[in-house]
């Protein structure tokens, strides 16, 4: 395990939640969930007075407030996190170019052969967190470990608004007495098999020979096995380009009305297309999501060509979609819709012969009043009921 390297994971302490508590001062200290309508929504995020009474994000909101009646349901304001978040990059460009995001509110920072020991590391990730709360007045809690792996066990390991640092010297110490759920990739389908084996603990999976480990994991039983040990050789990769794009919304009661879907669905293509040109994306491919009364889930897809972030382009082909799957299907009530943009390409990345970007100027304008009045400050007339 190089003993060189200095990664820092950074992940925001109930991120959604604490920036509704943030802006209003009277939900400060009460248990607050940021999620959709209460028949069909689920928990997007959980302040810390609500996970006292077991409420996590996923969780159906319905079930959380039947574990917490009192709790505060806040409707979430994606474009709002987002701006923030982007505030919080920027805290984080401003310590170390090397920075790979994994979401809106976490993200691994490389400090190798700035500081020169990983003992060391406690002076900027004290700054950074300092920086944190001071400009934005949110929490954040850093792990620092020699490798990605043992920097994101090491963030989880003094929630909230934590800083734990793990040295190389150290590693198999903190780690091995953790349960074994504890380690990334031991989800909630591979846990209790593991759990049947007699395996409690990291350290015990670390210590398990292959006779037990191969009929777990399969011939990935000796990377698993490394990674219990706290081996991790992956780099910090920053800048790289997303594989999709996607909106959806799960309905609070069926809807079937081809009006009203093709209003929502215009909703979904403004705020996918938005986040394709906020990162300077194009889509190849549109996809539909649809999911029916009966759970049932069908996806649909078309092709573009030349690759675009258009909205109308986008819309009229998300529309057509939705059209030839009504007709298949017709007055069949959904409960969740979805559009999704994939084969993504850099907007630079245009062919010779692929002609300009076919983005208008309107566009452009939209964006930017959404950027600085949100998202539903302007509306296209097709999504109005």
């Amino acid at each position: 395990m190089p003993g060189d390297r200095c990664i820092f994971h950074v992940d925001m302490d109930a991120f959604y939640a604490s920036v509704e508590q943030r802006d209003r001062p009277e939900l400060q200290g009460l248990p607050v969930v940021v999620g959709g309508g209460e028949r069909r929504g689920v928990v997007a995020a959980a302040s810390y007075e609500a996970r006292r009474f077991g409420i996590r994000s996923a969780m159906p909101m319905a079930e959380a407030l039947r574990r917490c009646p009192e709790a505060v349901r806040v409707r979430p304001r994606m474009s709002h996190y987002q701006r923030i978040s982007r505030e919080i990059f920027e805290i984080f460009g401003d310590f170390t170019p090397r920075v790979e995001g994994l979401s809106l509110d976490e993200a691994y920072l490389d400090f190798s052969g700035t500081v020169a020991d990983l003992a060391l590391a406690q002076i900027p990730a004290t700054q950074l967190k300092l920086r944190i709360r001071r400009e934005l007045a949110l929490g954040a809690s850093v792990g620092v470990g020699p490798n990605k792996l043992v920097a994101k066990i090491a963030s989880d390991l003094d929630k909230p608004d934590g800083l734990s640092i793990v040295t190389p010297a150290d590693v198999n110490a903190i780690l091995d007495p953790l349960p074994v759920e504890r380690l990334p990739g031991i989800g909630p389908r591979t846990l209790p098999r593991v759990l049947r084996a007699g395996i409690k603990t990291i350290g015990e999976l670390r210590l398990a020979g292959e006779s037990t480990l191969r009929p777990l994991f399969g011939r990935h039983w000796l990377s698993v096995q490394q990674r219990a040990a706290g081996r991790d050789d992956r780099e910090v990769t920053g800048h790289h380009v997303a594989k999709s794009v996607s909106a959806e919304t799960t309905f609070d009661t069926d809807i079937g009305d081809e009006r009203q879907l093709s209003a929502v669905l215009s909703r979904l293509t403004d705020q996918s297309t938005g986040r394709l040109r906020k990162n300077r994306l194009q889509a190849a491919v549109v996809s539909l999501k649809i999911r029916d009364h009966r759970f049932r889930t069908a996806s649909r897809q078309t092709t573009l060509r030349p690759p675009t972030a258009s909205r109308d382009r986008i819309h009229d082909a998300a529309f057509s979609l939705l059209r030839t799957w009504m007709d298949e299907n017709p007055g069949l009530p959904l409960r969740l819709l979805g559009v999704g943009l994939a084969k993504l390409t850099s907007d630079e990345q245009l062919g010779l012969f692929d002609g300009a970007p076919d983005e208008p100027d309107v566009d452009s304008a939209i964006d930017d009043i959404h950027e600085r009045y949100g998202d539903q400050a302007l509306v296209p007339a097709r999504s109005l009921r």
